[in-house]
This record gives C-alpha cells, structure tokens and sequence, in this order.
C-alpha cells in the first residue's frame, strides 16, 4: 500500500510542488506550523529516515537546506526550521519552516488543513518557488 506522500509524488493526491527532481520532492504540508512549512521527501518510499541509503540522504539533506535557504528569503525569517517527526506518514521526510524563535517547533500550534487559508498556501508555494526558480511542478525554469 502506497503511503500518503507517494501518492501525492504519483499524482493521486494534490500537493503544492516548490521542488522536484529524480530522487526528491519538496512539497506544502496540509498541517504548517507557519505558512511556508513544506516536507521534504525522498520518491523512494522508505519508512525511517535511518534506513535510507546514505547517498539518498545526503541528496534530502542538500534539497532541505537549499529550500531552508528560499524559505528564509520568501519569508523573512531569521532561520528555517528543521524537523525529522516521522510519526505521522510511514514515508521519510523532513519538516522545514520560515521560523523566528524555538516556540515555533511546537506541533501543538500547527494549523488543521481545513484551518488553513487555500489563497496563503498558494502564495506561500509562489514565494519559495520564486525563491528556488522553479515553476508550479517544482522544476527548474
């Protein structure tokens, strides 16, 4: 059974793509601390974040600090937050965020998805996309 987050990489569930390429996907979680909060996830469909092979890894790694970079430009931050949960979809990933201060890393405060406003979550995936220089599919322009 395919988890939530290969589905949305497949095209069965919509997500607001600010990157992609061959072995990463950064897309806009549903549930954001703060507008701008996107996953970073491997295609590859690997459970723990310890059983991926290293170079996949290291490929995540590099992806979330350049989009770390775009969040802290799109938004204004002072720093991109970055958290490895993987408790909630059996899928690796990383949580990055537009973030000011260490209260912010608190899932308690994050948004339900029917709390969200449809309108800032596009245009927070416009501002990271103008950051990276990617279009809507989240490839290089």
């Amino acid at each position: 059974m395919s988890s939530v987050f290969t589905k949305i990489i497949n095209g069965e569930l919509p997500g607001r793509f600010v990157y992609r390429d061959d072995a990463v996907v950064v897309f806009l979680t549903i549930e954001p601390l703060r507008y701008g909060h996107v996953l970073v996830v491997p295609v590859e469909e690997v459970d723990k974040w310890t059983d991926l092979d290293p170079r996949i890894w290291g490929r995540v790694n590099e992806v979330a600090q350049n989009v770390g970079r775009a969040v802290i430009e799109a938004f204004g931050s002072s720093r991109a937050g970055y958290i490895i949960a993987g408790f909630d979809v059996p899928h690796a990933h990383i949580h990055v965020f537009p973030t000011d201060r260490m209260s912010e890393y608190d899932f308690a405060n994050q948004m339900a998805a029917d709390a969200t406003d449809p309108a800032k979550m596009d245009e927070a995936a416009e501002k990271i996309r103008a950051a990276l220089g990617t279009d809507e599919n989240g490839r290089p322009h």
